[in-house]
């Protein structure tokens, strides 16, 4: 369904250490200063917003991307605490609701943009 999501920051270069650190491999960086990574056909980015207003995070918005285990979660999750991110919420782990049994891990990056780390065992 989605092609890409974009993320506003105020410190590109704070945040290009943080995701280099999160997904263990360097951004690719366009003309305008942008951040891409891409992982099985979808594209993450950050950048400066456009309109020249300060960046901030949207109450209630959270960016998830998907992993193919739990260790790769908790990897993924410890990875972003280390390079400055902040957990949030319970600590990862399993969870069961409305969508099934998941395997979750919350962070928030430098700039308070909410992340979700997630593994959906095979039903």
């Amino acid at each position: 369904m989605f092609s890409h999501v974009m993320l506003g920051s105020n410190d590109i270069e704070r945040s290009k250490r943080f995701y280099d650190a999160l997904f263990g491999r360097e951004a690719h960086q366009d003309d305008k200063g942008r951040l891409a990574y891409r992982r099985s056909g979808a594209v993450f980015m950050v950048t400066k917003p456009i309109d020249g207003q300060p960046a901030h995070h949207a109450n209630g918005g959270t960016v998830g991307f998907n992993f193919d285990s739990p260790e790769e979660v908790d990897a993924w999750h410890k990875a972003g605490m280390e390079a400055g991110g902040t957990s949030i919420e319970d600590p990862p782990g399993w969870r069961e609701g409305g969508f099934g049994k998941l395997y979750l891990a919350y962070l928030r990056d430098p700039d308070g943009n909410k992340l979700c780390g997630l593994h959906r065992p095979q039903q």
